[in-house]
């Protein structure tokens, strides 16, 4: 049994899932803070891969690191290529999973009561200190939701990552692309037992979401009853 898919595709979702968990706060925190007119803009900018569909996002990834694209060529110099390598799946999974990352931390943090931050920088409490140590345990709740459905939303991608790295078994075949392929070639027992091993990840993922939404439901009404 061939287990590259798996250990592929857990592979790009977990460094996606990192680089969009600091990235999407980074944005979401700065994006907030804005005026609503530029908000907005951005806000569309930002969240546009969540409304496209995945092969149009793959499309637009390729126009800017197609192998003869000018910022391709450029990147090939230093031997960074992601046009059929793995880790131009981190890329195209990145691109569509940020916009789940982002619109969760930006709720979370625009949920978040100032006057916590007001009170601290009262005390003499520096920006950063009041940014880990009272904004990001008042959000934690609703940004790990963020990260988890990142995560997942990496974890399952096909039509962007088919379009970047396409399928070669043993280099870039992930659970998605791997389900395709077997089932175009009629491997109707292969391509169930992943989608079997995708819903079984899929179900752990919603669990865990669910989980985390009812401590954070739970945690604002003790704050309420408090």
């Amino acid at each position: 049994m061939d287990w590259y898919p798996l250990y592929n595709s857990l592979r790009i979702a977990a460094i996606s899932c990192f680089l969009v968990f600091f990235t999407g706060i980074f944005a979401a925190y700065y994006v907030a803070r804005l005026p609503r007119w530029i908000k907005g803009v951005l806000d569309v900018v930002l969240t546009l891969p969540m409304v496209l569909p995945p092969t149009v996002v793959g499309y637009f990834i390729l126009l800017l690191f197609g192998v003869k694209r000018p910022l391709g060529m450029f990147l090939s110099q230093f031997g960074i290529k992601f046009v059929m390598t793995w880790y131009g799946g981190i890329l195209a999974a990145s691109v569509v999973a940020f916009p789940l990352m982002y619109r969760t931390a930006r709720g979370a943090f625009e949920n978040f009561d100032d006057t916590l931050a007001y009170a601290g920088q009262t005390l003499g409490l520096s920006n950063t200190y009041i940014f880990w140590r009272i904004r990001m345990p008042y959000c934690r709740q609703g940004i790990l939701a963020g990260a988890v459905l990142a995560f997942a939303r990496a974890l399952g991608e096909y039509g962007a990552t088919s379009m970047l790295i396409g399928y070669t078994p043993g280099r870039t075949a992930t659970i998605s692309t791997t389900v395709y392929q077997l089932w175009r070639t009629n491997d109707e027992g292969g391509a169930f037992f992943w989608v079997m091993v995708n819903l079984a990840i899929s179900a752990v993922v919603l669990l865990t979401v669910n989980m985390l939404e009812r401590r954070q439901k739970g945690g604002r009404a003790h704050a309420s009853r408090g």
